[in-house]
């Protein structure tokens, strides 16, 4: 990445087709300007404003949109994390990822032509990007919408639903008691199996790992951006990008408000905008 050091633009929040969003301006005012759009992770930051603190994207001349997951931040159960967890614990794959997940992909279409309208975002190039279980949002929404994505950028990866499963048992120490459905769930989003089919419309994925993250989810990236390039004409339009020392999280808890970036944020933020440069066509 090079050129001057810009400042962030201020944050413009609202509500779009229902979604909320924090959103962030190209610094250069163009009129233009190709559009990123964002999901959160459940880790911290866990809302759509956290994460525009987190990977503000600031040298990169685009909007940026970031748009808050179902149950979380302005969307937040009316129990709270209490009701959150109790659901979770009921049962994790039902409860939350699937619906959370589902829900985040179905609404986006309807959500960025929303935004595009109220921020006067020209109808052009659009590059994705989603974070642990934001990542299973951003590549459903590429798979399955129908609009044309030309960059996808996939940070602290989950990228099968087995996969944070098995993480929430190790961490809590529970045993989760898989049904039909679930499994059908997790077979639904399992984008290893489904690799052939991001790629035919997706043309280019970053994944960017941290080098403590979870064994399975870096193993997890690592098969993707293989199996990515094995179906793309060229193999480097699959890229995997190791953070050294960096975990899962890309911020500090609680993680749900804006709070000052970290050193391994700061490093993930330069990838995927050098990426997203590239990729959608920036000027330098």
């Amino acid at each position: 990445m090079t050129g001057t050091q810009q400042t962030p633009s201020t944050p413009i929040t609202g509500v779009a087709a229902g979604v909320p969003y924090t959103a962030l301006a190209p610094a250069d005012g163009s009129a233009d300007a190709p559009l990123v759009v964002s999901w959160h992770l459940m880790d911290a930051p866990r809302s759509d404003a956290a994460m525009a603190a987190a990977l503000p994207m600031a040298g990169l001349p685009a909007w940026r949109v970031y748009f808050g997951l179902p149950m979380f931040g302005r969307r937040s159960l009316p129990g709270g994390m209490e009701e959150f967890f109790e659901l979770a614990m009921a049962d994790s794959v039902l409860n939350v990822f699937e619906p959370v997940v589902s829900q985040a992909a179905a609404e986006a279409p309807a959500a960025i032509e929303a935004v595009r309208a109220e921020l006067g975002i020209a109808d052009g190039r659009l590059g994705v990007l989603g974070g642990s279980a934001g990542a299973l949002v951003a590549l459903e929404f590429a798979a399955t919408s129908g609009m044309p994505v030309a960059a996808m950028a996939l940070v602290s990866p989950a990228v099968r639903l087995r996969s944070i499963v098995a993480a929430n048992e190790h961490d809590m120490s529970v045993s989760y008691p898989w049904s039909p459905a679930s499994e059908a769930a997790a077979d639904r989003f399992d984008f290893v199996r489904r690799a052939r089919e991001v790629a035919a419309t997706v043309p280019a994925t970053l994944l960017v790992v941290g080098e403590q993250d979870y064994v399975d989810f870096r193993g997890d990236a690592a098969t993707l951006s293989n199996e990515l390039g094995a179906h793309y004409p060229d193999p480097e339009r699959s890229l995997l990008v190791e953070i050294p020392g960096m975990g899962h999280a890309l911020a500090e808890e609680p993680g749900v408000e804006p709070a000052p970036q970290t050193e391994h944020a700061r490093e993930v933020d330069a990838a995927v905008t050098a990426w997203f440069r590239e990729r959608l066509g920036a000027p330098s």
